[in-house]
């Protein structure tokens, strides 16, 4: 998930609903990832060859062959369990396209946020009913119960993103 970014994601559903909150939350998301990339690139970019480059460089030439398309997996693939910050300043490894790595941040981060401001937008459809509803008829709406079974499959199809073309385990 996305740390501190996950509750952004939800108000953001829950105030602008889930297709206005997933394009206001996927640019801003981009964006600020975008620029802390470059920072990155520019300011401590020997630092980090040095401390991550031997625990990446099995990945290097793998990863240059198609940058766009392998960091649009990555992204996608909710980045193999590393913290959003650290993949966000990874690239600099590899010396990606600042292009490159907005689109692909923009359209790997697209399926998760839609999914996360769509349960925002349930939850604020729920309080919109005005009722006091149990934890279980929650989930049993399909505002939510929809977006958990996208969510979930989207962790499987992560799972076999990260397990067959990245080969991690």
């Amino acid at each position: 998930m996305l740390g501190f970014g996950t509750p952004v994601a939800l108000v953001a559903g829950f105030i602008f609903g889930k297709f206005y909150g997933t394009v206001i939350s996927v640019l801003g998301f981009a964006i600020g990832s975008t620029l802390l990339y470059f920072l990155a690139r520019v300011y401590i970019r020997q630092f980090i060859i040095k401390c991550l480059s031997e625990k990446i460089s099995k990945f290097k030439g793998f990863f240059n062959k198609n940058e766009f398309l392998y960091f649009l997996l990555f992204r996608f693939a909710g980045g193999g369990g590393i913290p959003f910050p650290i993949q966000n300043v990874l690239p600099v490894i590899f010396d990606m396209k600042i292009k490159n790595y907005f689109y692909s941040t923009f359209l790997g981060l697209t399926p998760t946020i839609f999914i996360i401001n769509s349960i925002g937008s349930g939850i604020e459809g729920i309080i919109d009913l005005q009722e006091n509803p149990s934890f279980t008829d929650i989930l049993l709406k399909s505002e939510i119960y929809l977006p958990l079974m996208g969510f979930i499959i989207l962790l499987i199809i992560s799972y076999l993103i990260k397990t067959k073309i990245f080969k991690i385990r």
